[in-house]
Parts: structure tokens; C-alpha cells; sequence
């Protein structure tokens, strides 16, 4: 990446749908070409091409030239950021909840 790219937040990332789908189409495959993915989606290539930017940025996407044609695979690691995010939570709902739990049994007493 370059200096004047910054890096963007996963999280901002994936917040788009088409962007979620396109990982989904990566975590599929190896890697795939510009113009498969975008047979994918009712948008142009450019349109697809932007949300692969977002994507590169986050580190979610990489790159590689291969002739005149520009190949994508999926690099998953920036996502373990959202899965400690979540696995929190979890555990944060899962705390709450048996407290619940033990107050209700409580009121029934």
C-alpha cells in the first residue's frame, strides 16, 4: 500500500453488503479474476472494483496482476479484529443472561 493510502477500519469494511458478499465469493476460491466477480453483482465493473478497494485498504483483499488481467484472494486475518469484537460480547451476553436467569429463579421462590 502507499503512503498516501490509509489504512481503513475492518469494521468500516464490512459494513457494506456487497463488500460482505464479496468475501464470501473469495473465502470460496483461491483467487478469482476482476471480471468473474464482477459477474456476480447487477453493477459494473467499476462499481466492483471500488468496493475492492475499500476492501484492499482494510487489508481484507490482495492483489495480483497476472497478464493484462488483476486477480483478488481474500486474506482473513484483518477479521480476527471483528471476532475478539464479538467474542466479547458474547461473553458479556452470556454473563447477563445468567444473571437474569438466577433472578427470575429467585422472584419464583
Amino acid at each position: 500500500m502507499s503512503e498516501n493510502n490509509q489504512q481503513r477500519d475492518v469494521f468500516d469494511a464490512i459494513a457494506d453488503p456487497t463488500r460482505r458478499r464479496l468475501i464470501e465469493l473469495l473465502a470460496e476460491v483461491e483467487e478469482l479474476p476482476l471480471h468473474e466477480l464482477t459477474a456476480q453483482f447487477q453493477m459494473g465493473r467499476t462499481a466492483v472494483s471500488k468496493h475492492l478497494t475499500i476492501l484492499k485498504e482494510a487489508g481484507l483483499v490482495l492483489d495480483r496482476k497476472v497478464g493484462r488481467e488483476t486477480r483478488f484472494r481474500l486474506n482473513a486475518s484483518p477479521l480476527r479484529e471483528i471476532q475478539d469484537w464479538v467474542a466479547f460480547y458474547s461473553k458479556f451476553w452470556s454473563a447477563n443472561m445468567l444473571r437474569l436467569h438466577q433472578l427470575l429463579e429467585e422472584e419464583e421462590e
